[in-house]
């Protein structure tokens, strides 16, 4: 998916486990097909997972997971992963990798909720506690989800000039000019997850079970956080979330602002080498865009 991607294979995992964890070393190992993009996960026996990144910006997310996550699970209605055992760079693998326990269940990707009016309150109430806890001390979070939305114009614009077909270039334009009438965060930092999309959301029995992938967390601008209302969620059940979460009305269009970025971004970066990933980059497209011309805010 990646320039410059590092190859993972069974054996490499099965080295790496012998010489570190020789107690999980003769475990079944398989392979999951996960639609991730930045780490490659194995399950490990019938209670663990191996998750070792593939390209050097997902390096460091064991080490924040495994300081953080312990700290904020008591306090959130789902459940997070954390790592149980860090690994070291060996047998040619240049980065530092982990160990987890294994959650059953699908990702919303591949999922399909059952009742999405349930999943908006659930997401809304695990993205309030998470905001409620206390941010002192916590890292910032990772890369472009410290942007401004200002910060992503130029690269916004020049997508949007070369956007394929299926999605109405006039729309978009239209879309992210409003958001960038918007004025900038002024607020207090808050935790956030960063990266609520499909991808990151287990389901069990049509039900959010857990959030995973914390890669991008840190204490920022909450509305990061509202991308779950365009990833997954249609435009009833996004009023749902809304009245739930209940913020701001600039918070919840600089989020939505936000979600046509990681949108626009991601699709013609993944169409070809990850298309189900792309789908869910296409679907954000077309929520933000569909609500842009229904003048909902």
């Amino acid at each position: 998916m990646h320039e410059n991607e590092v190859f993972v294979d069974d054996a490499l995992v099965r080295r790496l486990l012998m010489g570190q964890f020789p107690q999980w070393a003769e475990l079944p190992l398989k392979r999951v097909e996960s639609t991730g993009t930045d780490n490659a996960i194995y399950r490990l026996g019938d209670e663990l997972a191996v998750r070792l990144p593939r390209i050097d910006w997902a390096t460091g997310q064991a080490e924040k997971e495994l300081y953080w996550l312990p700290k904020l699970a008591s306090h959130l209605p789902l459940a997070i992963p954390a790592p149980i055992a860090i690994g070291e760079p060996a047998e040619e693998y240049p980065w530092r990798w982990a160990v987890y326990r294994w959650f059953e269940g699908v990702d919303g990707i591949v999922g399909r909720i059952g009742d999405l009016d349930e999943a908006a309150k659930a997401m809304a109430q695990f993205v309030a506690a998470l905001r409620r806890i206390d941010p002192a001390g916590g890292p910032l979070p990772v890369g472009s989800r410290r942007d401004t939305l200002a910060k992503r114009d130029e690269l916004v614009r020049k997508i949007i000039a070369e956007l394929p077909g299926g999605i109405d270039q006039e729309a978009a334009a239209g879309a992210w000019d409003a958001a960038m009438k918007l004025p900038e965060w002024q607020g207090e930092p808050v935790w956030i997850h960063g990266d609520l999309h499909a991808g990151n959301l287990l389901l069990d029995q049509g039900r959010l079970s857990a959030v995973i992938d914390f890669g991008c967390m840190g204490v920022g601008d909450p509305a990061y956080d509202t991308l779950f209302a365009w990833s997954m969620l249609t435009s009833d059940t996004r009023e749902t979330f809304r009245a739930e979460l209940q913020p701001d009305e600039q918070e919840w269009e600089r989020g939505k602002g936000f979600a046509l970025s990681m949108g626009l971004i991601a699709y013609p970066y993944y169409k070809e080498s990850n298309p189900l990933f792309a789908g869910v980059a296409k679907r954000i497209i077309d929520e933000v865009l569909a609500d842009y011309r229904s003048g909902v805010v």
